[in-house]
């Protein structure tokens, strides 16, 4: 048991090409085949700790699980399993994490799901909680999950911080999202997050995002140390960081202009998966970096035109549109896209199909609205598409009615062309001091008439803690300002929890105010 435990302790910190040879030249020892073969032998012989330890070490040392060697140690740990101490527990737990389900795994697993039932009050060590969380996993009973959050939060007040950073892995393994908790690990985090490895703070996020957990501090935390740190940390470790945060919806802004400046120092680290990664965080974030934008996105379309001879159709797809979600047109690209759309060579399975379609789509709008040549029509042609308004608009539709006297004085459901949808729109006239009446409008049309868009969007069509609107709403508010409205984006959460006259009164600041009227930020295609 020592030799083996000794081996894996010195095999683990080497690196994943090293492991590979040592494996090899550990496997073909003469000596390793001997100590198999007396580990089976000995295997009901031994004591409860070195039976557990040997079983670790053998898994984690590669040791394939259908060997009889595995198997037996698996059987053995499953007739000793009262006989295990709290310590012993933990150890098992750990190597089952790692294992393939298999009959003796499975039967074992459900031994110790039971043992832990009878025992959780006397565990008092968080670490081997933890252990026991990613064991026994989401297929855990709910009762039981229950059980472990609780003796977690007895023993809170102890909580280190490499039992904070784990933690969130943990509850990731179980699917169970604890409130008090993860608050309790992300405080923890918070104060001490100099310290933390940086596979850790991916670790974190992608447990946040498996967890549905959102706390904007315990983001911008991370986001700000590795923003303070980002000369310590290789560009595809920061690529990682801000696929993480897309993930999750989170902008972190300053890290976004420093990677910025770092794609344009030396752009040659973009090969084509990192390229179509940079692309998706930008463009989902809606993130057009406030320096040097215009040589940031001719950077990447160059770096985009070096992978057109091994990009598949697909992935030059996604580049496109992402880079149109931006509002920038990069035009050899578009033209080999619209030479394989021609040829119909997007032939796919019916799922992807679908979603290509709707991205190339996405692509020939953004190549008319946001070329240089396009003029705002003077007048848009429209549809009402029911006089129904979805359950959740009813609050705005009741709002508007108080507001402005009746209903004849918006319209509901508008379909806009490029297959553009609104979901409230009023008219006003040319000094925006009056709303007017559709009817009127409709039947003596004026160009000075100024139109107003209300988009009701959810709280996920926005940057996470904020009001900036994520990639996929900010074209449309682009799109729609280029044919002439005044877009008025509102979150349907926080609209909601609003009273009628407080909604009332939030309408008519976001109709008279000079903001409403006020164009969106400049966009890359100004100077396309």
């Amino acid at each position: 048991t020592n030799c083996l435990t000794m081996a894996w302790r010195l095999f683990k910190n080497l690196s994943e090409e090293q492991q590979r040879y040592e494996k090899q030249l550990i496997f073909e020892h003469p000596a390793f085949t001997k100590l198999c073969q007396q580990l089976l032998r000995d295997a009901r012989r031994m004591t409860r700790g070195d039976l557990v330890f040997s079983l670790h070490a053998v898994v984690h040392l590669g040791v394939p699980q259908n060997t009889l060697l595995v198997q037996t140690l698996v059987r053995v740990c499953q007739e000793k399993l009262n006989q295990l101490d709290n310590r012993c527990i933990s150890v098992l737990a750990t190597t089952l994490a790692g294992m393939d389900k298999d009959k003796n795994v499975s039967a074992l697993q459900a031994g110790l799901q039971l043992l832990v039932e009878q025992r959780i009050s006397s565990i008092r060590d968080i670490f081997i909680l933890q252990n026991l969380m990613k064991c026994l996993g989401k297929d855990a009973p709910v009762f039981l999950k229950k059980k472990l959050e609780m003796a977690v939060l007895r023993e809170i007040d102890g909580l280190t911080f490499p039992n904070a950073l784990r933690m969130f892995s943990a509850l990731a393994a179980m699917n169970y999202c604890s409130l008090p908790i993860l608050n309790a690990c992300s405080k923890k985090i918070q104060e001490n997050v100099h310290d933390a490895p940086f596979r850790q703070l991916i670790l974190i996020l992608e447990a946040c995002h498996a967890l549905h957990y959102c706390n904007v501090k315990l983001f911008s935390a991370l986001a700000d140390y590795v923003n303070s740190t980002a000369y310590l940390w290789d560009k595809r470790q920061i690529i990682l960081f801000l696929s993480a945060c897309e993930t999750l919806g989170f902008q972190p802004r300053e890290l976004l202009d420093i990677f910025t400046e770092k794609v344009t120092e030396d752009p040659e680290f973009l090969n084509l998966k990192n390229l179509l990664t940079v692309l998706r965080v930008y463009s989902r974030l809606n993130y057009v970096p406030r320096v040097q934008k215009h040589l940031f996105f001719e950077t990447l379309h160059s770096c985009l035109n070096k992978c057109l001879p091994q990009i598949s159709n697909t992935e030059l797809l996604k580049a496109v549109y992402s880079l149109g979600i931006l509002g920038y047109l990069p035009h050899h690209a578009l033209d080999v896209l619209l030479q394989k759309d021609s040829k119909d060579e997007f032939v796919l399975s019916d799922d992807l199909k679908k979603q290509n379609a709707v991205m190339l789509r996405c692509v020939k709008t953004c190549m008319e609205l946001d070329s240089p040549s396009f003029t705002k029509p003077a007048f848009v042609l429209t549809e009402n598409l029911s006089s129904l308004v979805s359950l959740n608009l009813r609050k705005a539709q009741e709002a508007l009615i108080e507001l402005l006297g009746g209903k004849n004085m918006f319209r509901q459901n508008v379909q806009l062309p490029y297959k553009y949808h609104i979901d409230f729109e009023i008219r006003m006239d040319s000094d925006r001091r009056k709303v007017l009446p559709i009817a009127a409008t409709d039947d003596h049309p004026d160009s000075r008439v100024q139109r107003l868009a209300f988009l009701f969007a959810p709280v996920s069509a926005f940057c996470l803690g904020t009001t900036h609107p994520q990639g996929k709403l900010a074209m449309k508010k682009r799109h729609l300002s280029k044919l002439g409205y005044h877009v008025i984006l509102i979150q349907n959460k926080k609209f909601h929890e609003m009273t009628i006259e407080d909604a009332v009164e939030f309408l008519k600041r976001k109709i008279y105010s000079e903001d409403a009227f006020s164009f969106p930020e400049a966009t890359v295609q100004d100077n396309n």
